[in-house]
């Protein structure tokens, strides 16, 4: 008699640890996994993210740097890789506060790193940032160009890039550091956008003066060494960013080995460009305040991305201002609403407790 065999399985899905699931990209990143079929896991404690857009996957309320957690969490699941987006980004307050900005993005992502090596999980994609580079000493900024960051949030994340160079040499841990100049935009469908508490990103804060939720917008700087004296940025659509992760992702599930990409749209916009831009699209008046210049901020931020382009097949779709500004309005116009929404994702607390603050 034969023996009876069964049919032949679809292997099962990634299963991703999200650190930092609840902030603005890791909430963007969470979509695009779900939308990709991955089983997900977000950690958050919650104190820069928000628990409604944690919609796919479980969110487990917790610290990075809470080491009993991550034992507990990679003791119960087999993570097939790990994205992380937790970290402090305020490029001011980093300069006046210089050692919470070392203690989480750089001593809990050791405390990371230590629990990924314990249970062999040897793939990590790295929320980085172009403040690693400090001054441009040309313009775009490529891969090559030297790193000298000139805050501490840029050195304490040029030290976890450095960490994780180590890491891969000394046990195979592979990982690709995707340095953003600056993301920016909402989710095209409305399901997601900026909620920082305080807001420090451009873009929110020139809406918001624009929607009336707030009274004006400050212009840090007039004296730079711009056409009109302004910062140039260049933004990047968080929905181009979070594909640029997932083709990462894919690269490293594929066995591909370690890699640095700059993720940008190849043109700066000056602050005054950016408000300009506001009014036309808005069709409303944006009131300016002039202020000092900024610790810590570079005149001109412009990326070459085309090492990602050529080795990732990345394209930065919708990474026009005008796109940008349009979704992040209408972002902008229905936030009460979305604010209103229950948490749809379930919440595991570790141990009572939340410590520290995680997200960007």
């Amino acid at each position: 008699m034969a023996l009876a065999t069964s049919k032949s399985s679809a292997p099962a899905p990634a299963h991703i640890l999200v650190v930092g699931g609840a902030g603005y990209i890791g909430s963007h990143m969470l979509k695009r996994l779900a939308q990709a079929g991955c089983q997900l896991t977000t950690l958050d404690d919650l104190s820069g993210g928000h628990a409604d857009a944690v919609r796919w996957g479980s969110l487990v309320e917790g610290h990075l740097g809470d080491a009993a957690l991550l034992e507990h969490l990679f003791s119960r699941h087999r993570f097939s890789a790990v994205m992380h987006f937790a970290s402090f980004i305020e490029v001011g307050a980093s300069v006046s506060q210089p050692l919470p900005y070392y203690q989480n993005n750089l001593a809990h992502t050791l405390t990371l790193l230590q629990a990924m090596q314990a249970h062999d999980v040897k793939r990590l994609v790295f929320s980085s940032t172009a403040a690693t580079f400090g001054q441009p000493q040309y313009s775009p900024i490529d891969e090559k160009h030297p790193q000298q960051p000139i805050n501490p949030y840029g050195r304490s994340k040029w030290m976890v890039e450095q960490v994780l160079a180590d890491c891969d040499k000394a046990y195979g841990l592979r990982s690709v550091c995707l340095r953003y100049f600056n993301a920016a935009g909402a989710d095209p469908e409305g399901e997601l956008g900026e909620r920082h508490q305080p807001e420090t990103h451009l873009i929110p804060l020139v809406l918001q003066a624009a929607s009336g939720r707030r009274s004006h917008i400050t212009v840090h700087g007039q004296d730079y060494d711009t056409p009109d004296g302004t910062c140039i940025r260049d933004y990047v659509h968080v929905s181009d960013l979070c594909e640029a992760h997932w083709l990462a992702l894919q690269s490293l599930l594929a066995g591909g080995p370690s890699q640095v990409y700059n993720l940008g749209h190849g043109q700066g916009y000056s602050v005054s460009q950016v408000i300009a831009a506001a009014q036309r699209i808005t069709g409303r008046r944006v009131p300016v305040v002039h202020g000092p210049r900024r610790p810590g901020d570079p005149a001109r931020l412009v990326a070459d991305a085309r090492l990602a382009r050529q080795q990732l097949g990345w394209q930065a779709r919708l990474s026009d201002l005008h796109t940008i500004m349009g979704h992040a309005w209408q972002w902008e116009q229905s936030l009460s609403a979305k604010l209103s929404q229950p948490p749809r994702a379930s919440v595991e607390r570790f141990g009572g407790a939340t410590l520290g603050a995680i997200g960007p």
